[in-house]
């Protein structure tokens, strides 16, 4: 899992006015919390600092480097504005390197299914998967091979092979589905 380094700064003030001016010089507002935290760290960093961390489908190890306190953590929730999709808010959850965490892993699809080829159509219907683990065993991403997928067929969590963490998303949950178009619906049953 990659690893970034996010610098903040303590904020006593948790009034709605300080948000507004934290956010209007460019800076998010955000919270630490979790093991080996008494209480948790109120603190802002500049909004440049989070683009590597939000606008990708990865997950990432963080490493908050609060005024000198350094503490390792993962990104657990983010808030948008509706309308401007602007960072407003963000909450990360320390961890230690001994205890396992629960996170949402995005899937990665790989390979070229023969469904696809006859004309089938990809349909992802889990684009996350909930997983346990140590943070330093967890993947950036699982992938999920679809090429021995034809027409009609689906790629389950149960059939995942994966070390070092557990998946903790039903197994029966389908990841992947190759989709029958309705033109070739038609011809499978004229058949």
């Amino acid at each position: 899992m990659k690893s970034l380094e996010i610098i903040g700064f303590k904020r006593a003030n948790l009034d709605s006015a300080t948000l507004k001016e934290l956010r209007e010089d460019g800076q998010v507002p955000s919270v630490v919390y979790g093991p080996g935290i008494e209480e948790q760290i109120h603190f802002y960093a500049p909004a440049i600092l989070f683009r590597p961390l939000v606008y990708t489908p990865d997950v990432h190890l963080v490493e908050l480097n609060i005024e000198g306190q350094k503490i390792k953590a993962l990104l657990k929730d983010t808030q948008f504005h509706p309308v401007s999709e602007v960072l407003l808010h963000a909450d990360f959850l320390a961890f230690s390197e001994d205890r396992p965490v629960k996170m949402d892993i995005p899937v990665n699809i790989v390979g070229s299914s023969p469904g696809i080829q006859k004309g089938g159509k990809l349909e992802i219907k889990a684009r996350t998967l909930k997983v346990k683990g140590l943070a330093s065993n967890l993947p950036d991403k699982i992938n999920v091979d679809i090429s021995h997928l034809d027409l009609g067929k689906s790629v389950k969590v149960s059939e995942l092979s994966v070390e070092g963490f557990e998946i903790l998303t039903s197994p029966n949950v389908s990841i992947a589905t190759i989709g029958i178009p309705r033109a070739l619906r038609g011809k499978k049953s004229a058949e």
